[in-house]
């Protein structure tokens, strides 16, 4: 009987856990969803409101001769190339999954995702997200993308 009982908590306890993971993970992936919306809408305000003020982005790509290089972009310059894409020009970052994991007020996201370009696909790769959940909020810290044109499965235009 007292197994019973154990049992019970033990499996109780399991999913108060697995719920609050959950939410956390819900609550990472609706900033990475909001960073996005305002990307796509070039809401610089709203950009600035989801990072923190020491993000870091960085870009990997692979250079004329096939080698890998790494690229370091002020928050600032993306935000302002962003907000200074004419309004007759179609950009669209479409995330195609989600990969969480969280630890504490630390949280990574691996997503991948195809870039499109006025209704055209223009290439594809992996973000990184680091977050840093500060006062409630997660907030991201650090970004990291791949871009490639080769080994690209790219969906249909919208």
């Amino acid at each position: 009987m007292i197994k019973k009982y154990v049992l019970c908590f033990l499996i109780g306890l399991f999913t108060i856990a697995l719920t609050a993971q959950n939410q956390e993970e819900a609550a990472v992936k609706q900033t990475i969803e909001d960073f996005f919306k305002a990307f796509h809408k070039k809401d610089s305000l709203a950009l600035y409101e989801m990072v923190h003020e020491t993000i870091r982005l960085q870009t990997i790509k692979t250079s004329k001769d096939g080698q890998p290089v790494l690229f370091n972009e002020a928050y600032d310059t993306l935000v302002g190339s962003i907000t200074k894409i004419p309004d007759t020009l179609k950009f669209e970052e479409r995330i195609l999954d989600y990969n969480i994991k969280i630890d504490g007020a630390m949280a990574n996201a691996w997503t991948k995702y195809e870039f499109w370009f006025n209704n055209e696909f223009h290439h594809c790769g992996v973000n990184s997200f680091q977050l840093f959940k500060e006062n409630n909020t997660w907030k991201i810290i650090y970004l990291i993308d791949t871009r490639r044109v080769e080994d690209c499965k790219a969906s249909t235009p919208k």
